[in-house]
């Protein structure tokens, strides 16, 4: 039997990080690391790939990717297993988030924010799982959000995409989990990022309005959103399959 901490130590798993350079994915990164996971960062920008991995140091490996070049998924796998061997842990966290009214939203403006969600998470996905259910072991994290579970105006492509990850993540747990694969989401609520902070300083009334239906009265940290993957990657949620979970602060179940 597994004790504790040890049923929580991510020590013999690498974990690979779509859009790990900032914000949530980097505090997803940190903690996997710091639990004892290799990992790997992907995203557009090196040098935020760089600069995330040298603070890292050992263990801790970065290639720079795009998710919305489909075809290449098989290039990022190939690349990665070459750094640090099979990947136990895929987290498709890397996204886009555009605010605009729902009328105003145009064709291919919807179809980027798709195509980065949705059909870039499936192609990793793909690339991915076939390795982990031939092991018998693995992990597949989506970071979806708030506007998975309920409506928030402005935002309809990044709700639809949000909202998809739901949908996969029940779909592929059914018909992963069998094969010693299993499927989470975490749906972060409001959290302090340089992002957020950027948007509140132009919008005050907005963060009082968040904090005054958010319970617990305060944003999140991004490592509440880390610590929660670690849990969902660890042999600690070893019949968790299936779930979103709100790290949340009891936004989606507050008044």
């Amino acid at each position: 039997m597994t004790t504790f901490p040890n049923i929580f130590s991510l020590q013999g798993e690498t974990a690979l990080i779509t859009g790990g350079g900032t914000g949530i994915g980097r505090a997803i990164a940190e903690c996997m690391h710091q639990a004892g996971a290799t990992i790997v960062l992907t995203g557009r920008r090196e040098n935020l790939l760089q600069e995330q991995v040298s603070r890292l140091g050992d263990r801790a490996h970065y290639v720079v990717h795009d998710v919305t070049q489909l075809d290449q998924a098989h290039v990022l796998r190939e690349k990665a297993e070459a750094l640090v061997g099979p990947v136990t842990c895929l987290v498709n966290n890397a996204g886009i988030h555009m605010k605009k009214e729902a009328v105003k939203t145009t064709t291919q403006e919807f179809q980027l924010v798709l195509d980065t969600h949705v059909l870039g998470s499936h192609a990793l996905t793909v690339e991915f799982a076939p390795g982990m259910m031939e092991r018998k072991h693995g992990s597949i994290l989506f970071t979806a959000s708030m506007a998975s579970l309920f409506g928030i105006p402005k935002v309809i492509a990044y709700t639809a995409a949000k909202s998809a990850y739901v949908g996969m993540v029940k779909g592929l747990a059914t018909e992963f989990s069998p094969h010693g694969l299993r499927v989470n989401a975490i749906a972060p609520g409001w959290i302090d990022t340089d992002m957020s902070r950027q948007a509140f300083a132009g919008d005050p009334a907005r963060l009082e309005k968040i904090l005054a239906r958010t319970p617990t009265g305060e944003l999140g940290q991004s490592s509440d959103v880390g610590w929660a993957a670690v849990y969902l990657a660890s042999p600690a949620a070893h019949f968790v399959t299936g779930t979103i979970l709100p790290v949340d602060g009891g936004v989606s179940i507050g008044f």
